[in-house]
């Protein structure tokens, strides 16, 4: 995991390597500079040699300098070094994100991956910024420290050793207990961000059905269940602060008391003394260093393992790495003893058995109960899903020999939940075609019927989309998206349920316009409405994932059951497609 995450420093490099180069001067300067004043107390102040005081004195200016200086580098490159890398993994999981099939897209859940991207990101930022600074301070800081201290004297050393011992085994049983606290911290992040995404997506149903206490309440339990943790897991690690007050006071008073009897005795100097008071503060502190590296690279260690599973993600929808078919030759369809599983290897199919042709340029309805597998059928066209068994194919050739955007550009689909972006009405319509022009745009338009209302809009195509096209109706942004599909101008055109916000007589509009305009492309117009499909070339029946029946709609009417059962239904009053009477 440690050599996959470090892969990501990337062109930071340079700043991650400088960083502890820096760091270790600093400490050098710094540890040296108590050894500096015993000799100003000793050789100049307790001998009554001034310029000893001077010439000391101001070599303590320059390496206090140097320290600083050093220090000052030492930050900037690892401000550098990890904000790059920062910068990377969220770089690497936003592209990989990108390449996910929807199977992939269905293991990750939305709040997870934000959490993934904002807060275990941030956890490794500051984990790898202390690695490469405090990590390298604190054992050179207690290295050095510990020499100058042997050095000075042996006998006073022993205080610090037993410290050490006694402040290290504390620290341990503090550190073992918090660590399983805070890898439990990251899953309630992800249902505290579900609460939160949820709420926001979608505030108008919470307010059409005055669900806010009830929003707020399960807010509150998330948040809630985060904020024990977090007392629990900072409460045992507040811990460390007291107990190194103790062991730091217990080792002035023993250094104080043995050290005084070493001077009478004349084995101590009074500036080897005080040089020893900065000496067991800066060790002590280097271990309370060493507790807060150890919980961090614990916090850490799980949020890398949740971000590696994003950037190691790989999608079993590619492209064939060698002769990748790249022109689709026309719009037809053939599903050849098709069946697909959304979780393999448990036998529940959303579609079974599924053959059948479709002609290029022909335009099929298909027409079911609310969870039949209607969307999913046209999903495996496109592959946004694979079949997991048969294969299906588009112009005579299995799709899974095509190159993945080729393919893609053929089949245009428009989802059942239709997104608009941030950005004016043209920003958005090419997304179908990145240098479509005003003219093409409109000509598109004019056969979804959203020209009118688009010219009807205070600054008409450059009207300004809100975010999730919250300023424009459901009909008009389901007009829009169908808009943009045709300007890919595709050998097939799906259409998932893709006019029913739309009023009969627009509905009736599109399709018209998209038999007399567009009589090459193949079309699968997926609705609950008998009407959005009557007038196809011919209509699938499908039933519990499997096609029922398949024929025109007068053929339908005499030979289905099922199909007449709905059209019965549906042209009475108060119709209900779901429950055929």
């Amino acid at each position: 995991m440690i050599k996959k995450l470090l892969r990501q420093v990337g062109k930071f490099r340079t700043a991650a390597i400088l960083t502890p180069v820096f760091t270790a001067c600093e400490v050098v300067m710094g540890v040296l500079i108590p050894y500096v004043t015993s000799w100003i107390i000793d050789r100049g102040i307790m001998s009554g040699d001034i310029n000893n005081v001077y010439l000391y004195g101001g070599i303590m200016v320059v390496m206090a300098a140097l320290s600083l200086t050093f220090g000052i580098l030492s930050g900037r490159c690892s401000a550098k070094a990890g904000s790059g890398f920062a910068y990377n993994l969220r770089d690497s999981m936003y592209k990989n994100i990108q390449t996910f099939s929807f199977t992939s897209i269905d293991k990750f859940s939305t709040s997870g991956l934000i959490t993934r991207m904002t807060t275990d990101v941030n956890n490794l930022q500051n984990a790898f910024q202390m690695i490469l600074r405090v990590s390298v301070r604190a054992p050179l800081t207690m290295i050095f420290s510990m020499f100058m201290c042997l050095f000075i004297n042996l006998k006073t050393s022993m205080i610090f050793l037993t410290a050490l011992l006694i402040l290290g085994f504390a620290l341990y049983n503090i550190i073992s207990r918090t660590v399983k606290l805070f890898a439990q911290v990251f899953t309630k992040y992800d249902d505290l961000n579900t609460s939160v995404q949820e709420n926001i997506s979608a505030i108008r149903v919470v307010k059409a059905f005055v669900r806010e206490d009830f929003e707020n309440e399960k807010f509150r339990r998330a948040a809630e269940a985060l904020y024990k943790l977090y007392v629990r897991a900072e409460s045992l690690q507040a811990l460390n602060s007291p107990i190194m007050m103790i062991v730091v006071y217990g080792c002035i008073i023993s250094l104080s008391w043995f050290g005084a009897q070493f001077i009478v005795g004349g084995e101590l100097t009074t500036g080897q003394l005080t040089s020893l008071f900065a000496y067991i503060m800066s060790i002590l502190s280097s271990l309370m260093m060493f507790s807060m590296i150890f919980v961090m690279i614990t916090m850490s260690a799980a949020s890398g393992r949740r971000i590696l599973e994003v950037i190691d993600e790989q999608t079993e929808i590619t492209s064939p790495t060698e002769n990748a078919v790249t022109v689709v030759k026309n719009g037809d369809i053939d599903f050849n003893d098709v069946s697909f599983a959304y979780n393999e290897g448990t036998g529940d199919y959303a579609i079974r058995d599924i053959t059948l042709h479709i002609n290029s340029g022909e335009t099929i309805g298909v027409i079911g109960g609310t969870g039949c597998g209607k969307s999913t059928l046209a999903a495996l066209v496109s592959r946004l899903y694979d079949a997991s068994k048969g294969v299906v194919m588009v112009g005579g050739v299995d799709v899974r020999q095509y190159d993945l955007t080729t393919l893609r550009n053929s089949v245009s689909m428009v989802l059942q939940k239709n997104v608009l972006f941030s950005g004016s009405v043209l920003d958005n319509l090419r997304w179908g075609k990145e240098d479509a022009t005003l003219e093409e745009c409109r000509e598109a338009c004019r056969l979804a019927q959203a020209d009118d209302f688009i010219m009807e809009m205070p600054e008409g195509y450059d009207t300004r989309i809100e975010q999730n096209g919250n300023n424009v109706s459901g009909g008009q942004k389901q007009r829009l998206c169908i808009a943009r599909a045709l300007l890919k101008k595709p050998k097939i055109l799906v259409l998932d349920d893709s006019t029913s916000a739309c009023d009969t007589t627009t509905d009736a509009r599109i399709r018209e316009a998209f038999r007399n305009e567009m009589p090459d492309t193949t079309k699968l117009i997926i609705a609950q409405r008998i009407a959005s499909v009557q007038d196809a070339d011919r209509i699938i029946v499908m039933q519990s994932g499997r096609i029922e029946a398949f024929g025109t709609h007068e053929e339908l009417l005499g030979t289905c059951n099922i199909y007449r059962e709905i059209y019965e239904v549906q042209t009475q009053p108060n119709g209900d497609f779901d429950n055929p009477q």
